[in-house]
């Protein structure tokens, strides 16, 4: 089992930046790939960025390739989402989400992820 918390979200102006925190509870942590997804109200939950259980690989939605940068501390239990020149169009509620699969990449499907956090609000003003 794991759980998952999600911390740093909030509201900022159009061009600002925020960092997402999710810290995860369990042994499994080190061994998930790691997972960020957003959803804005009416819209499906979509996938933002995925990291490798080891950190090596990330991959990214095209709408926040070159602004967003995820990252892992294992030693921490922790995955990061670093979002810069924030738009408008990125307000949503942002979810973690963990692969216990073991895989060696990281899916961008979220049912490919068995574990979601609570979500945390993410809103830019214009």
């Amino acid at each position: 089992q794991v759980q998952l918390v999600e911390s740093g979200g909030g509201l900022v102006q159009a061009g600002g930046s925020l960092r997402l925190s999710c810290a995860a509870s369990g042994r499994t942590f080190s061994s998930s790939a790691m997972g960020w997804f957003r959803q804005a109200p009416g819209m499906e939950r979509e996938f933002v960025a995925a990291i490798s259980r080891s950190g090596a690989n990330t991959y990214y939605a095209d709408s926040v390739k070159g602004r967003f940068t995820i990252s892992r501390d294992n030693t921490k239990n922790t995955v990061y989402l670093q979002m810069n020149s924030l738009k408008p169009d990125d307000t949503a509620v942002y979810y973690c989400a963990a692969d216990p699969s073991r895989r060696v990449t990281a899916s961008s499907y979220s049912s490919e992820y068995a574990y979601w956090g609570q979500g945390t609000q993410v809103t830019v003003s214009s």
